[in-house]
């Protein structure tokens, strides 16, 4: 029996399914027609799950999404020219916020190329800064070779690769005896030891301090536990980055919540009594406000970011579980720190007392936001995946919203409205035996409306938070704070409820604080994607 040939596409998509790639998200056109088909067979096979979304911007971010979630990398796809324009968006999110993601672009046919041809776009111009791979597939290139440099410059620089590919390219065959890809050989580990140095300056740092603190940036994700046993041990005080947000619950004893313009009272004040930071696996960035006169140590597997934004007293680069070991072999002899339990819990019981307080608020404008997060912090499942999108629901989230153990997604260096909703979608395809909760305002959510139709159309059991201001209420203060006229930021909007009810979806609407615990209730309850319209006072944040 002859062996069935072999076309450029289905080599290039058996050597992505090869690393790993279980998920594409993205739209079918005329200059992708025969990578389509070979990514259609593998899903037959059950090798591949395609997700068709509305807008290619929707893709990349739920790309994106998946691969913070899950720590793999997704796809997605597009056309030429503007198909592939509207994936950059969410492909600067998954760049800034470092997550491997593939994007494989269509374009005009290899002989157009140049010629200013309908939709032909540069595109290697278009993505040089949003990826750190950007190659076109030839018919000459050597194919599997090409995917396999895709998928390394992705997993190890944790970002973005792309590939273009003409038209005229996708289904040409390939040689008989050319062989799919894989990561076999090409990965090595990334467990990567502090030099012994810096470990014995950071446990002198540690001995002669007094109160240290200890900042959870999302570099912890793989480390958590061990973060934890070193703050109990030691009896150091645990905030998070809000991106890292949910990595210990804020029942825990030692949690003081987020840290920085969308945290907690506790967190920053107990930061400003500390005398040492140790900040592992977390940037110095702007919204952190991780204060600048405190002596810190900082911990992280890149040393790119050690020290991006300031100096530090003592960068050390290494795994954050080796290093946090190396340094408790260190001070095995020393003494615990002073216990900040009872001091911190006094602090918790005073903070929700003020948001019992700000929940109870009714200026007869729509429910408070503390409100809106204190039900959610009551009937959020704790295994849930939450995803954020960026307004004012963002800031009121990280004050107000009382982490178990959920994840929490969000835009985080990009800080891009309208990411919340795709971001679940990529969540509900990362973990799907996992609750995944979208939480926006009606100012991101306009953005991707028609993706709630995605939701419905591949049964992706989403429960979606929206808090309804008729207004994009975070610009309107920051017009306000500037001293100028709040202009141009009222929205006109739907009734939310009833568009997801049209969608096919469960749409409930809530106009009092006393009906938000029965919806969310009723949401969770429902056998598929849901949507539960909030009324909120714009003022009330």
């Amino acid at each position: 029996m002859e062996s069935q040939s072999r076309n450029v596409s289905e080599l290039m998509v058996d050597t992505l399914i090869n690393w790993g790639v279980h998920h594409i998200f993205g739209m079918v056109g005329h200059s992708n027609l025969g990578l389509a088909e070979a990514i259609r067979q593998r899903c037959l096979t059950g090798d591949l799950q395609f997700i068709g979304i509305r807008h290619e911007g929707a893709a990349a971010f739920a790309a994106s999404a998946y691969a913070k979630l899950s720590g793999r990398p997704a796809a997605c796809l597009s056309i030429a020219g503007p198909g592939a324009t509207n994936l950059l968006t969410g492909l600067w999110d998954a760049h800034m916020d470092r997550v491997p993601v593939i994007a494989l672009t269509g374009q005009v046919n290899s002989n157009m190329l140049g010629r200013n041809s309908f939709q032909e776009v540069d595109l290697h111009k278009a993505f040089a800064g949003a990826t750190c791979f950007s190659q076109t597939v030839y018919k000459s290139s050597n194919h599997a070779e090409l995917m396999n440099l895709a998928m390394k410059s992705a997993l190890e620089n944790r970002d973005v690769a792309h590939l273009v590919f003409p038209n005229d390219v996708q289904e040409l065959e390939v040689d008989e005896n050319a062989a799919p890809g894989s990561p076999v050989g090409r990965i090595a580990r990334r467990k990567i030891s502090p030099a012994k140095n810096d470990v014995d300056q950071a446990a002198e740092l540690f001995l002669r301090a007094e109160r240290p603190v200890i900042i959870m940036g999302h570099g912890c994700l793989q480390s958590v536990e061990t973060v934890v046993s070193f703050a109990k041990a030691w009896n150091i005080p645990l905030m998070t980055t809000f991106k890292a947000k949910g990595f210990i619950p804020d029942s825990h004893p030692l949690a003081c919540g987020v840290l920085g313009l969308s945290g907690t009272p506790m967190a920053m004040r107990t930061m400003r009594n500390a005398d040492l930071l140790l900040v592992l696996g977390a940037a110095f960035a702007p919204h952190t406000r991780i204060a600048e006169d405190i002596p810190a140590i900082q911990v992280d597997l890149d040393p790119a970011a050690l020290g991006k934004f300031r100096p530090v007293t003592l960068p050390v680069w290494g795994d954050i579980q080796i290093t946090l070991e190396e340094l408790g072999k260190a001070l095995s002899a020393a003494v615990p720190k002073e216990n900040p339990r009872r001091e911190l819990a006094e602090q918790w019981e005073k903070w929700r007392e003020t948001k019992a307080n700000r929940a109870s608020k009714d200026q007869g404008k729509g429910i408070s936001s503390a409100a809106v997060f204190e039900a959610m912090s009551r009937r959020t499942p704790a295994n849930a995946v939450i995803a954020l999108d960026v307004g004012d629901n963002t800031y009121s989230f990280g004050r107000y919203f009382e982490s178990k153990h959920q994840r929490v997604l969000l835009s985080g260096m990009l800080g891009s409205i309208g990411s919340g909703y795709p971001a679940a979608m990529g969540a509900c395809c990362a973990a799907p035996d996992r609750p995944v909760v979208a939480v926006t305002g009606d100012g991101g959510f306009g953005q991707y409306l028609g993706e709630l139709t995605t939701a419905v159309k591949y049964r992706m059991p989403i429960k979606h938070v929206l808090l309804n201001n008729s207004r994009l209420g975070k610009i309107a203060k920051e017009q306000k704070a500037d001293k100028k006229t709040v202009w141009s930021t009222s929205l006109r909007n739907p009734d939310f409820a009833k568009y997801a009810e049209i969608c096919g979806a469960r749409g409930i609407r809530v106009e009092s604080a006393y009906n938000l615990d029965g919806a969310l209730e009723q949401a969770f309850a429902y056998n598929g994607p849901a949507l539960v319209e909030v009324l909120t006072d714009p003022d009330l944040v």
